[in-house]
């Protein structure tokens, strides 16, 4: 076998280089430039001639290192949805999910820890390797035994707290660029030069790991972060006081007020917060207050 060939044998080769850890891709039967790279790595780790091609002596090495490939490992299942994805489609898999008691939040549409625990939790009720990802056999079984979610399952009215008037905002957010943050009315108001930009519902810190208050500017903003601390995603997140952000939280979205954070200024609002955080500039003030 050499480049460009295309067969089922070159499928086997493929599983075969994975068994020993020189093809990380999924098997395709081409035999193109990855392919090329395993066979030189397994051909220099078995202390043979580095061509890149399928030798005989290469061959014959090799289907003595290895086991018969199964079927699993010539044709790995296709990941539908996994960790980090967001999409209507999540939003889908959660409802779907719910129908079965695997979920009891509402959709967010965001697919983190909650989500990953739902889909293992199906996946070893269905009979299925529990990897908290989807892939498509997982996939067919929940819409085998799953109804197409109505518009109200996959979108359920969320519980919107009464909106703190304009005129009530604290002083120091009346002047420049300020993320104004209220404890007493749970919103999040985003404010220029005194006028407010959009407003958001927000939900703090539990009282043993309280939001602290006061007058700050955001340091740092990332995108896709991943709290190392709490092993949690904390997306579109902007920092202002050590550890403490305002970040979308799918527990909230999922959840509303029953639950808190750990300090940070949760956001429920995804479209909302993702346009807050293209908008908001590293220095600009932020102000938490009652």
């Amino acid at each position: 076998m050499a480049f460009g060939d295309e067969s089922e044998q070159v499928r086997e080769l493929q599983a075969r280089l994975a068994q020993r850890g020189h093809f990380t891709a999924q098997p395709t039967g081409y035999y193109g430039d990855v392919t090329v790279g395993a066979v030189s790595e397994y051909q220099r780790a078995a202390d043979l001639d580095v061509t890149g091609e399928v030798t005989e002596s290469t061959w014959a090495a090799l289907t003595e290192a290895t086991s018969d490939p199964t079927e699993d490992e010539l044709f790995p299942p296709q990941q539908v949805m996994g960790y980090g994805d967001n999409s209507d489609q999540v939003r889908e898999l959660q409802a779907r999910l719910i129908q079965l008691g695997h979920f009891d939040e509402n959709p967010t549409g965001y697919y983190g820890d909650v989500t990953a625990a739902a889909v293992s939790a199906f996946q070893s009720a269905a009979g299925i390797e529990a990897t908290g990802t989807v892939f498509d056999d997982t996939w067919t079984a929940l819409t085998g035994q799953t109804t197409q979610p109505t518009e109200e399952e996959m979108y359920p009215p969320l519980e919107v707290p009464e909106v703190e008037p304009e005129s009530e905002l604290d002083e120091r957010c009346l002047t420049g660029r300020a993320l104004c943050v209220s404890k007493t009315s749970n919103t999040l108001s985003w404010v220029i030069d005194g006028e407010v930009q959009m407003t958001l519902d927000v939900r703090f810190g539990a009282e043993e790991t309280p939001t602290r208050e006061g007058e700050f500017e955001v340091y740092w903003k990332s995108r896709h972060h991943h709290s190392t601390l709490y092993d949690s995603p904390m997306p579109y997140a902007m920092f202002f006081d050590g550890g403490q952000a305002v970040h979308y939280s799918e527990d909230f979205a999922a959840n509303g007020y029953n639950g808190a954070s750990h300090g940070c200024v949760n956001v429920r609002d995804e479209g909302g917060i993702a346009t807050l955080f293209d908008e908001v500039r590293e220095g600009d003030k932020v102000v938490v207050y009652w």
